[in-house]
This record gives C-alpha cells, sequence and structure tokens, in this order.
C-alpha cells in the first residue's frame, strides 16, 4: 500500500498511470527530458506485457515502431533484442507500404521492457490503484489512490488500457479483469466523467492458446522470416536474430458450421456485449457473418516463447464458449486431438472520445492531464506506443517550461493517428494502416530517422550521440543520389540492361535516369566495391534501398503534394445525396461503407468522417469532377 505522499513521493514531475506499452513510452519519453517520474502500476511484473499477439510491427505499424526508434522510445530496440523472427511485409506492392514485422519472445521482450524501466534512474515504479486525477484550478496536480493517499506532481498521464471497468466474455461467463487473471481498474471512467469527459465503451478479443503437444505439425504450412532481416531500432552495430519458424492452416467448412450454428452463444451476437470491436481485426464469428462466399481462413500458429508450449492462434479471436472453441478446432486438419491451454476471449471496456484532446495529447480542459492509448479509443501495442511516447513527452516538457512536440500528418503515421483521433474522434477501435496516410509515399520505414531525428533531439528525447548516428545515415542516402547524377556510358549500362531485358541505351545517360526505370535498381550499378558507405553494417542494404526510392519516387510525390493542395482547396465541392458510393473503384470498403450511411453534403464534411482518407477524398474528387465534366458535355 502507497505511503503518504508528503513523506513518500516528494518532488514528482510526471505521473504515469498504467504500465503496458502506452505507460512504459510515456514514463521513458517524461524521463528522457530530466524530469522525475512516478509509474504507477496494479502489477509490478505485468509492466510492458504483450496481452495479445507475440508480434511487434506490421502494416503501417511497423512504420510507426520504426518512428517510435527515432524518437528514442523502447519498443523498437526491444523487439530487434527479443524478435524470433523477422519479415517485411507488403513485398508485392509499391516500396512505401513495405512494412517490417518481428514475432517475438513475450516473456524475454517483458523482462527487458521490465528491466529498461526500473533501471531509469528518473523513474521509481510503485504499485496501486490511482481512482482520479486531482484538479486544482483548471489543471492535474496529482492523483487520488483507491486508498484516498494522494500523491502530488506537475502533471498526470493516464494509459489505462482495457482495464477500465473491463469485463471478459467467454459465452455466458463474464469475469471482471483488466486481462485474463488480473484485476480491472475502477473509478477512472466515473472520475473523469464527473469532470465532464464524455465515454463510450469499446471491446477487443483475443484468441485461443494451443498446447503444442497435441498439434500435428507434419500436416501444416511452415512460414519462415527473411534471410536478411531489417531491424526496427537505427542504433545496432550488429544485428543476426534467429529465424524461428510460424506454421499456417486454414479453416473449413466444418469448423464454419459449428461457429454458425452457435453463433446466437457469441457475447457479440446475443447482446451481452455493447461495445464496438475492432473492424479489422475480426472475431472468427465476424469472419463467418460477413464473408459467407469464403469456405476457409488462414490461420497462424506463432509460438509465444523460445520454446513455448503455448501457441498463439492468430486469425480465430472468440468469445464463443469454451467448448464450442474447442469442438471447431478439432475440425481442422492437423488440430483434430488439440486442447486449450486458455480459452479466447473479448474484454469490454470503457474509453474517452479522443476529440477532447489536443495535438499534444493533452485534454483541451484541463492542462497538464494527458490521456494515451487504449483510453483514447485505439487498438495495438504500437499505436499506444507513439501515443504514450508523444502524451509523456510534453508532459515532461511541460514541467520543465519548454514547448510541446508534436507530429503532423506529413511528418509520422503517429501523426495521422493522433490528428485522426483529435479531429475525428473514433466510434470503433482505431488501428493505423497505410491507407490512412495520404503522405505514405514519404512516410516510408526506411526515412523515419531523416523525418524526426531533429525533432527528437531539438525535444531531448534523444541525444546528441542517437542523433549522429541517424544523420549520417541520411547523409549516406544523399550521398547516394548524389552520386547517380553522374553519366553512365553504354559500355557500362547496356550489359546490366541485356541481363535484364531492358532497353538499351544509345547515347551517355544519367545513371539517375536509369534508376527511375521499374526493373532498375541503384545496386545493379554501385556495389559495395565501388562506393564504400560508412554506416554499420546492418543498414547498408537499407541505405542503398532508400536512395533507390527517393529517386524512384520523386515524380510521384510532387504529383500526390499538389493532388493533395488541390482536394483541400475543394472542401466546398458539393456532393449529391443520390451518389451510389460503393459503385466508385478506388473507395475503400470502410469510406464506402460510412459515406453511403452519412451522405455528406459536401467534400469538407466527407473528409471529416472517421475512415474516411485523403486518398479516398482525392477519389471522389475525381469522379465528381468526372460527373461534372460529363453533364456540361451533355
Amino acid at each position: 500500500m502507497l505511503g503518504n505522499s508528503l513523506t513518500g513521493f516528494n518532488n514528482i514531475d510526471t505521473i504515469v498511470v498504467g504500465g503496458g506499452h502506452a505507460g512504459v513510452e510515456a514514463a521513458l519519453a517524461a524521463a528522457r527530458t530530466g524530469c522525475k517520474v512516478l509509474l504507477i502500476t496494479m502489477n509490478k511484473q505485468t509492466i510492458g506485457r504483450m496481452s495479445c499477439n507475440p508480434s511487434i510491427g506490421g502494416l503501417a505499424k511497423g512504420q510507426m515502431v520504426r518512428e517510435i526508434d527515432a524518437l528514442g522510445g523502447a519498443m523498437g530496440k526491444a523487439a530487434d533484442i527479443t524478435g524470433t523472427q523477422f519479415k517485411l511485409l507488403n513485398k508485392s506492392k509499391g516500396r512505401a507500404v513495405w512494412s517490417p514485422r518481428a514475432q517475438v519472445d513475450k516473456r524475454e521482450y517483458e523482462k527487458h521492457i521490465h528491466k529498461t524501466v526500473t533501471s531509469h534512474n528518473n523513474i521509481t515504479v510503485v504499485e496501486g490503484e490511482v481512482v482520479s486525477p486531482i484538479i486544482k484550478k483548471g489543471r492535474a496536480a496529482g492523483v487520488t489512490m483507491s486508498n484516498q493517499d494522494k500523491i502530488i506532481s506537475k502533471s498526470v498521464v493516464l494509459t489505462n488500457g482495457t482495464f477500465l471497468n473491463g469485463l471478459i466474455h467467454i459465452g455466458d461467463k463474464k469475469i471482471p479483469a483488466g486481462r485474463m487473471g488480473e484485476v480491472r481498474s475502477e473509478g477512472i471512467t466515473e472520475s473523469l466523467s464527473s469532470l465532464g469527459f464524455k465515454h463510450g465503451r469499446l471491446k477487443t478479443g483475443t484468441p485461443p492458446r494451443l498446447n503444442r503437444e497435441t498439434i500435428n505439425w507434419s500436416i501444416l504450412d511452415i512460414i519462415t522470416g527473411d534471410e536478411k532481416p531489417a531491424p526496427f531500432s537505427h542504433f545496432h552495430s550488429l544485428f543476426n536474430p534467429p529465424n524461428t519458424p510460424s506454421h499456417s492452416v486454414n479453416t473449413n467448412e466444418r469448423v464454419h458450421n459449428i461457429i454458425w450454428e452457435n453463433i446466437n452463444r457469441s457475447p457479440m451476437y446475443s447482446g451481452e456485449i455493447l461495445g464496438v470491436g475492432p473492424r479489422y481485426c475480426p472475431s472468427i464469428e465476424d469472419k463467418i457473418n460477413r464473408f459467407k462466399e469464403r469456405n476457409a481462413h488462414r490461420l497462424i500458429c506463432e509460438p509465444e516463447w523460445k520454446n513455448s508450449d503455448q501457441i498463439y492462434l492468430n486469425g480465430f479471436s472468440t468469445s464463443l464458449p469454451e467448448k464450442i472453441q474447442l469442438e471447431a478446432l478439432q475440425k481442422i486438419k492437423g488440430f483434430e486431438s488439440v486442447s486449450l491451454i486458455k480459452p479466447g476471449y473479448a474484454i469490454e471496456y470503457d474509453y474517452f472520445f479522443p476529440n477532447q484532446l489536443k495535438t499534444t495529447l493533452e485534454t483541451k480542459t484541463y492542462k497538464n492531464l494527458y490521456l494515451a492509448g487504449q483510453i483514447n479509443g485505439t487498438s495495438g501495442y504500437e499505436e499506444a506506443a507513439i501515443q504514450g511516447l508523444i502524451a509523456g513527452a510534453n508532459a515532461g516538457l511541460f514541467c520543465l517550461g519548454l514547448g510541446p512536440i508534436t507530429l503532423s500528418r506529413s511528418d509520422a503515421y503517429g501523426g495521422v493517428l493522433i490528428d485522426d483521433l483529435i479531429t475525428k474522434s473514433t466510434p470503433e477501435p482505431y488501428r493505423m494502416f497505410t491507407s490512412r496516410a495520404e503522405n505514405r509515399l514519404i512516410l516510408r520505414f526506411t526515412n523515419a530517422n531523416k523525418r524526426l531525428s531533429l525533432k527528437a533531439f531539438s525535444s531531448m528525447l534523444i541525444n546528441k550521440k542517437q542523433h549522429n548516428t541517424m544523420q549520417e545515415q541520411t547523409k549516406e542516402v544523399m550521398a547516394l543520389i548524389k552520386y547517380c547524377d553522374k553519366t553512365i556510358t553504354t559500355t557500362q549500362a547496356n550489359p546490366i540492361l541485356k541481363k535484364i531485358n531492358e532497353k538499351e541505351i544509345t547515347q551517355k545517360t544519367k545513371l539517375k535516369e536509369l534508376i527511375k526505370r521499374p526493373s532498375v535498381s541503384l545496386e545493379m550499378f554501385v556495389s559495395m566495391k565501388t562506393k564504400k558507405l560508412k554506416v554499420r553494417q546492418p543498414y547498408v542494404d537499407e541505405v542503398v534501398l532508400e536512395a533507390d526510392t527517393e529517386i524512384k519516387y520523386s515524380g510521384y510525390i510532387r504529383r500526390i503534394n499538389k493532388q493533395t493542395k488541390k482536394i483541400l482547396n475543394n472542401e466546398a465541392l458539393l456532393l449529391n445525396s443520390e451518389i451510389k458510393y460503393d459503385n466508385i473503384s478506388g473507395l475503400s470498403k470502410e469510406a464506402q461503407e460510412k459515406l453511403n450511411k452519412s451522405k455528406p453534403e459536401n467534400m469538407g464534411q466527407a473528409m471529416k468522417i472517421s475512415g474516411v482518407t485523403i486518398s479516398d477524398a482525392a477519389v471522389l474528387s475525381v469522379y465528381i469532377s468526372k460527373k461534372q465534366r460529363v453533364s456540361r458535355e451533355t
């Protein structure tokens, strides 16, 4: 139990409530600014716990982890140290959407994060339950504990995750909890509501954990990582992680029939859960219901730690009764004798509408009070972490009397996330996707150092050595691009072009012009023998890739910037209420659904709808322009 604040915790600058991914990055960011931080968690042992999937990164999420690292955060380095398999996703598509992902050892990740937090000289960790922030003269001045002790501070960051009145559902069983086996937090929702904050109810879910020994692995398909893996962190001297395989398997019609026959026993369909679930991470019940035409869904078996007896079944999130889960799973080939270590479950929890926040993640109503993570309606480790970092950094900078750090939509995926939250709010768990970023052509995982290192250094989130390391990487990219201004002769170029069936040149040509061809790459002409790079070995290939991409994308980037400017200038463009948005090719499925439902009167209203991106607005703008032109011509 906590002692009296006057004797136990003096001179605290920032209090961070919660030890999940948002709380960890918030505490560390505030501490890096030089502030004294008190991290209050209900259980010290669960700091940094990966409560759901054993992975970091993924589509758009990998870019955010790179951004977190460039801002001095812990997630990327922790994933690199504890990763068991690394893979670059989306490589069949344009480079702007290539996204790094790593499977990690959940136990080792948690240990690493725990040590990073508890060993920091500016952070004190205590166990306890916060029930409300203390507000004095319109400012946060500390927190009140469940035993009524009060702890005074200059700023407060709330990162309560799914613990706010959390309720777990497994069939008709209801368990008050923040995570399976952990007590929920009570009091914060009520206290913030009494202060005038509006809140809602969301839900998320997790799949069952399977017993490794009961799976017939010989039937399953093996999935391995990349032979030359890309790290998340910018600061390694060496990077040579393991490549532990995962396995895939498919559901079938027998599985679907069992789920369909029992779907009303799922709390989401029986009306027991009122909270809205994540659109793009649906439960297996949702998949069966929404995609009736599909007779199979892919599942991934991921080990949760090294030599784990517990297998995470990615793709089978569910809240069906445990008996039904097992019955359905045993109809999958290779799972005939499978047993569960833990059943899947849904968890329902409170969140606060994020349009009540500023760009700094400080509340609009009360100064020095910040909210970050799932309390703001987001879903995912990475989304929580980037919010925590920005909120914690600003809480710390405020205590020092310094200006805040903010991310714009053109700076980072984190800027897109925060801007979407505070301007559009969110009626469902918000998950980051590349399609949400109109500037995704420049928000690549390979240039987070260029985009954010100076901002991080100016806000004291990284030191001079880290800043210099990232600057060196960026300078090497620029040097390679400049090198490509040289001309290349037919004798030098044509043997290479002929080898890849490319049209040969007839006169001296700038190397840069050749590289703009889709099938030609910089590394074909610039080997490490001819151009010695100064960057550390783990980043040599990345520097070459980034220079190549900068050259290839230069024209596209100019075009998208011009298009974005045009869209923003066309907010008054009228939209006919009779438009059938689901007939407009190029619009995302989410945009079609929400535009059909909202029937906005003009482009400005359309762009304010949660889920409608700048890319969707571009498609819509072109569609309207064509319609108007046809109308004039006829």
